[in-house]
């Protein structure tokens, strides 16, 4: 037996060396959140580059009272709404098209691509796009609005580019392609026998859909709705041509690379990457209850 174990315990060189290489891949992936992270927790003199100076959570109050002229709360609460909406929207829209692509249709293929194409087209093309059509859509209300003699409603129309028009469809164009693929993929190894006992048994569609299908899905549906969170909360170039005059987190976070220079920068980075984390691992706590209840019905 210890002959055994010995050999069990021999591995090639090769074994080490791809390690490293994923020891370095992780490095990589991680190393500058992780520096962001210790550079965040310095004392009141610190600055933004290694050594550090002290410990303490002098920069996490600052942040608290506010960064120069920006709002970063009121920023905060944009990107928390919007990516709620977005979350929503993306687990419905992702769950009805996975349901309606089971069958056949003529065009499928066509509706198919043209779902997913957003995801091959360079961000910034996409919201300048987006940002371009809700200008010609103001172009229009205010001519519309002169032509019926709604002339002081024309002269006060700013405009119809916000948080829950442009911005919401920009957000939708990168969440969505992500939602459709993983529920096209659980849908395709989706046992159909599971329904037809159900109806079989005299359940009804939607009582099919509620009771059978939907605790089945589960795990996958948070893990749809996780993707359209933290894709909308982190995300700039989509938002930037298309969100009007009041940014989210993120572009803030951006504008003020340039002109902070005090760690309360990395204070909001961790803020922002712990939000990230919560939801995350929310959600995979979330989809690992349902996944466990469902074994222990089985």
């Amino acid at each position: 037996m210890g002959g055994t174990f010995a050999h069990r315990e021999h591995r090639p060189a090769s074994f080490y060396w791809l390690a490293l290489v994923f020891g370095l891949f992780v490095l990589f992936l991680y190393g500058p959140v992780i520096t962001i992270f210790i550079l965040s927790f310095q004392g009141a003199e610190g600055g933004l580059t290694f050594p550090i100076h002290g410990a303490s959570l002098h920069w996490f109050a600052a942040l608290r009272d506010g960064v120069g002229d920006i709002d970063i709360w009121a920023a905060f609460g944009r990107s928390v709404r919007l990516a709620l909406a977005v979350t929503v929207l993306t687990t419905v829209f992702s769950v009805m098209a996975g349901l309606a692509f089971r069958r056949r249709f003529r065009g499928d293929t066509a509706v198919f691509y043209v779902s997913v194409a957003s995801l091959i087209m360079p961000s910034i093309i996409v919201s300048l796009g987006i940002g371009l059509t809700f200008r010609l859509l103001d172009t229009l209300i205010k001519y519309l609005a002169n032509e019926w003699g709604f002339q002081s409603f024309a002269d006060n129309w700013a405009t119809s580019m916000g948080l829950f028009t442009s911005a919401l469809g920009a957000h939708l164009t990168w969440t969505l392609p992500f939602g459709l693929l993983v529920m096209f993929a659980v849908f395709n190894r989706f046992n159909p026998a599971y329904e037809e006992a159900a109806r079989d048994l005299g359940a009804s569609p939607w009582q099919s859909f509620k009771h059978v299908v939907l605790p089945i899905i589960g795990p996958s549906v948070i893990g749809v709705g996780m993707f359209g969170f933290t894709l909308s909360w982190d995300e700039i170039a989509r938002t930037s041509q298309a969100i009007g005059d009041q940014n989210t987190l993120p572009l803030e976070l951006q504008g003020l690379t340039t002109s902070v220079t005090t760690p309360v920068i990395y204070a909001l980075g961790t803020m922002t990457t712990l939000m990230s984390l919560v939801v995350t691992v929310g959600g995979l706590l979330i989809a690992g209850s349902i996944a466990k209840r469902r074994k222990t019905v089985d």
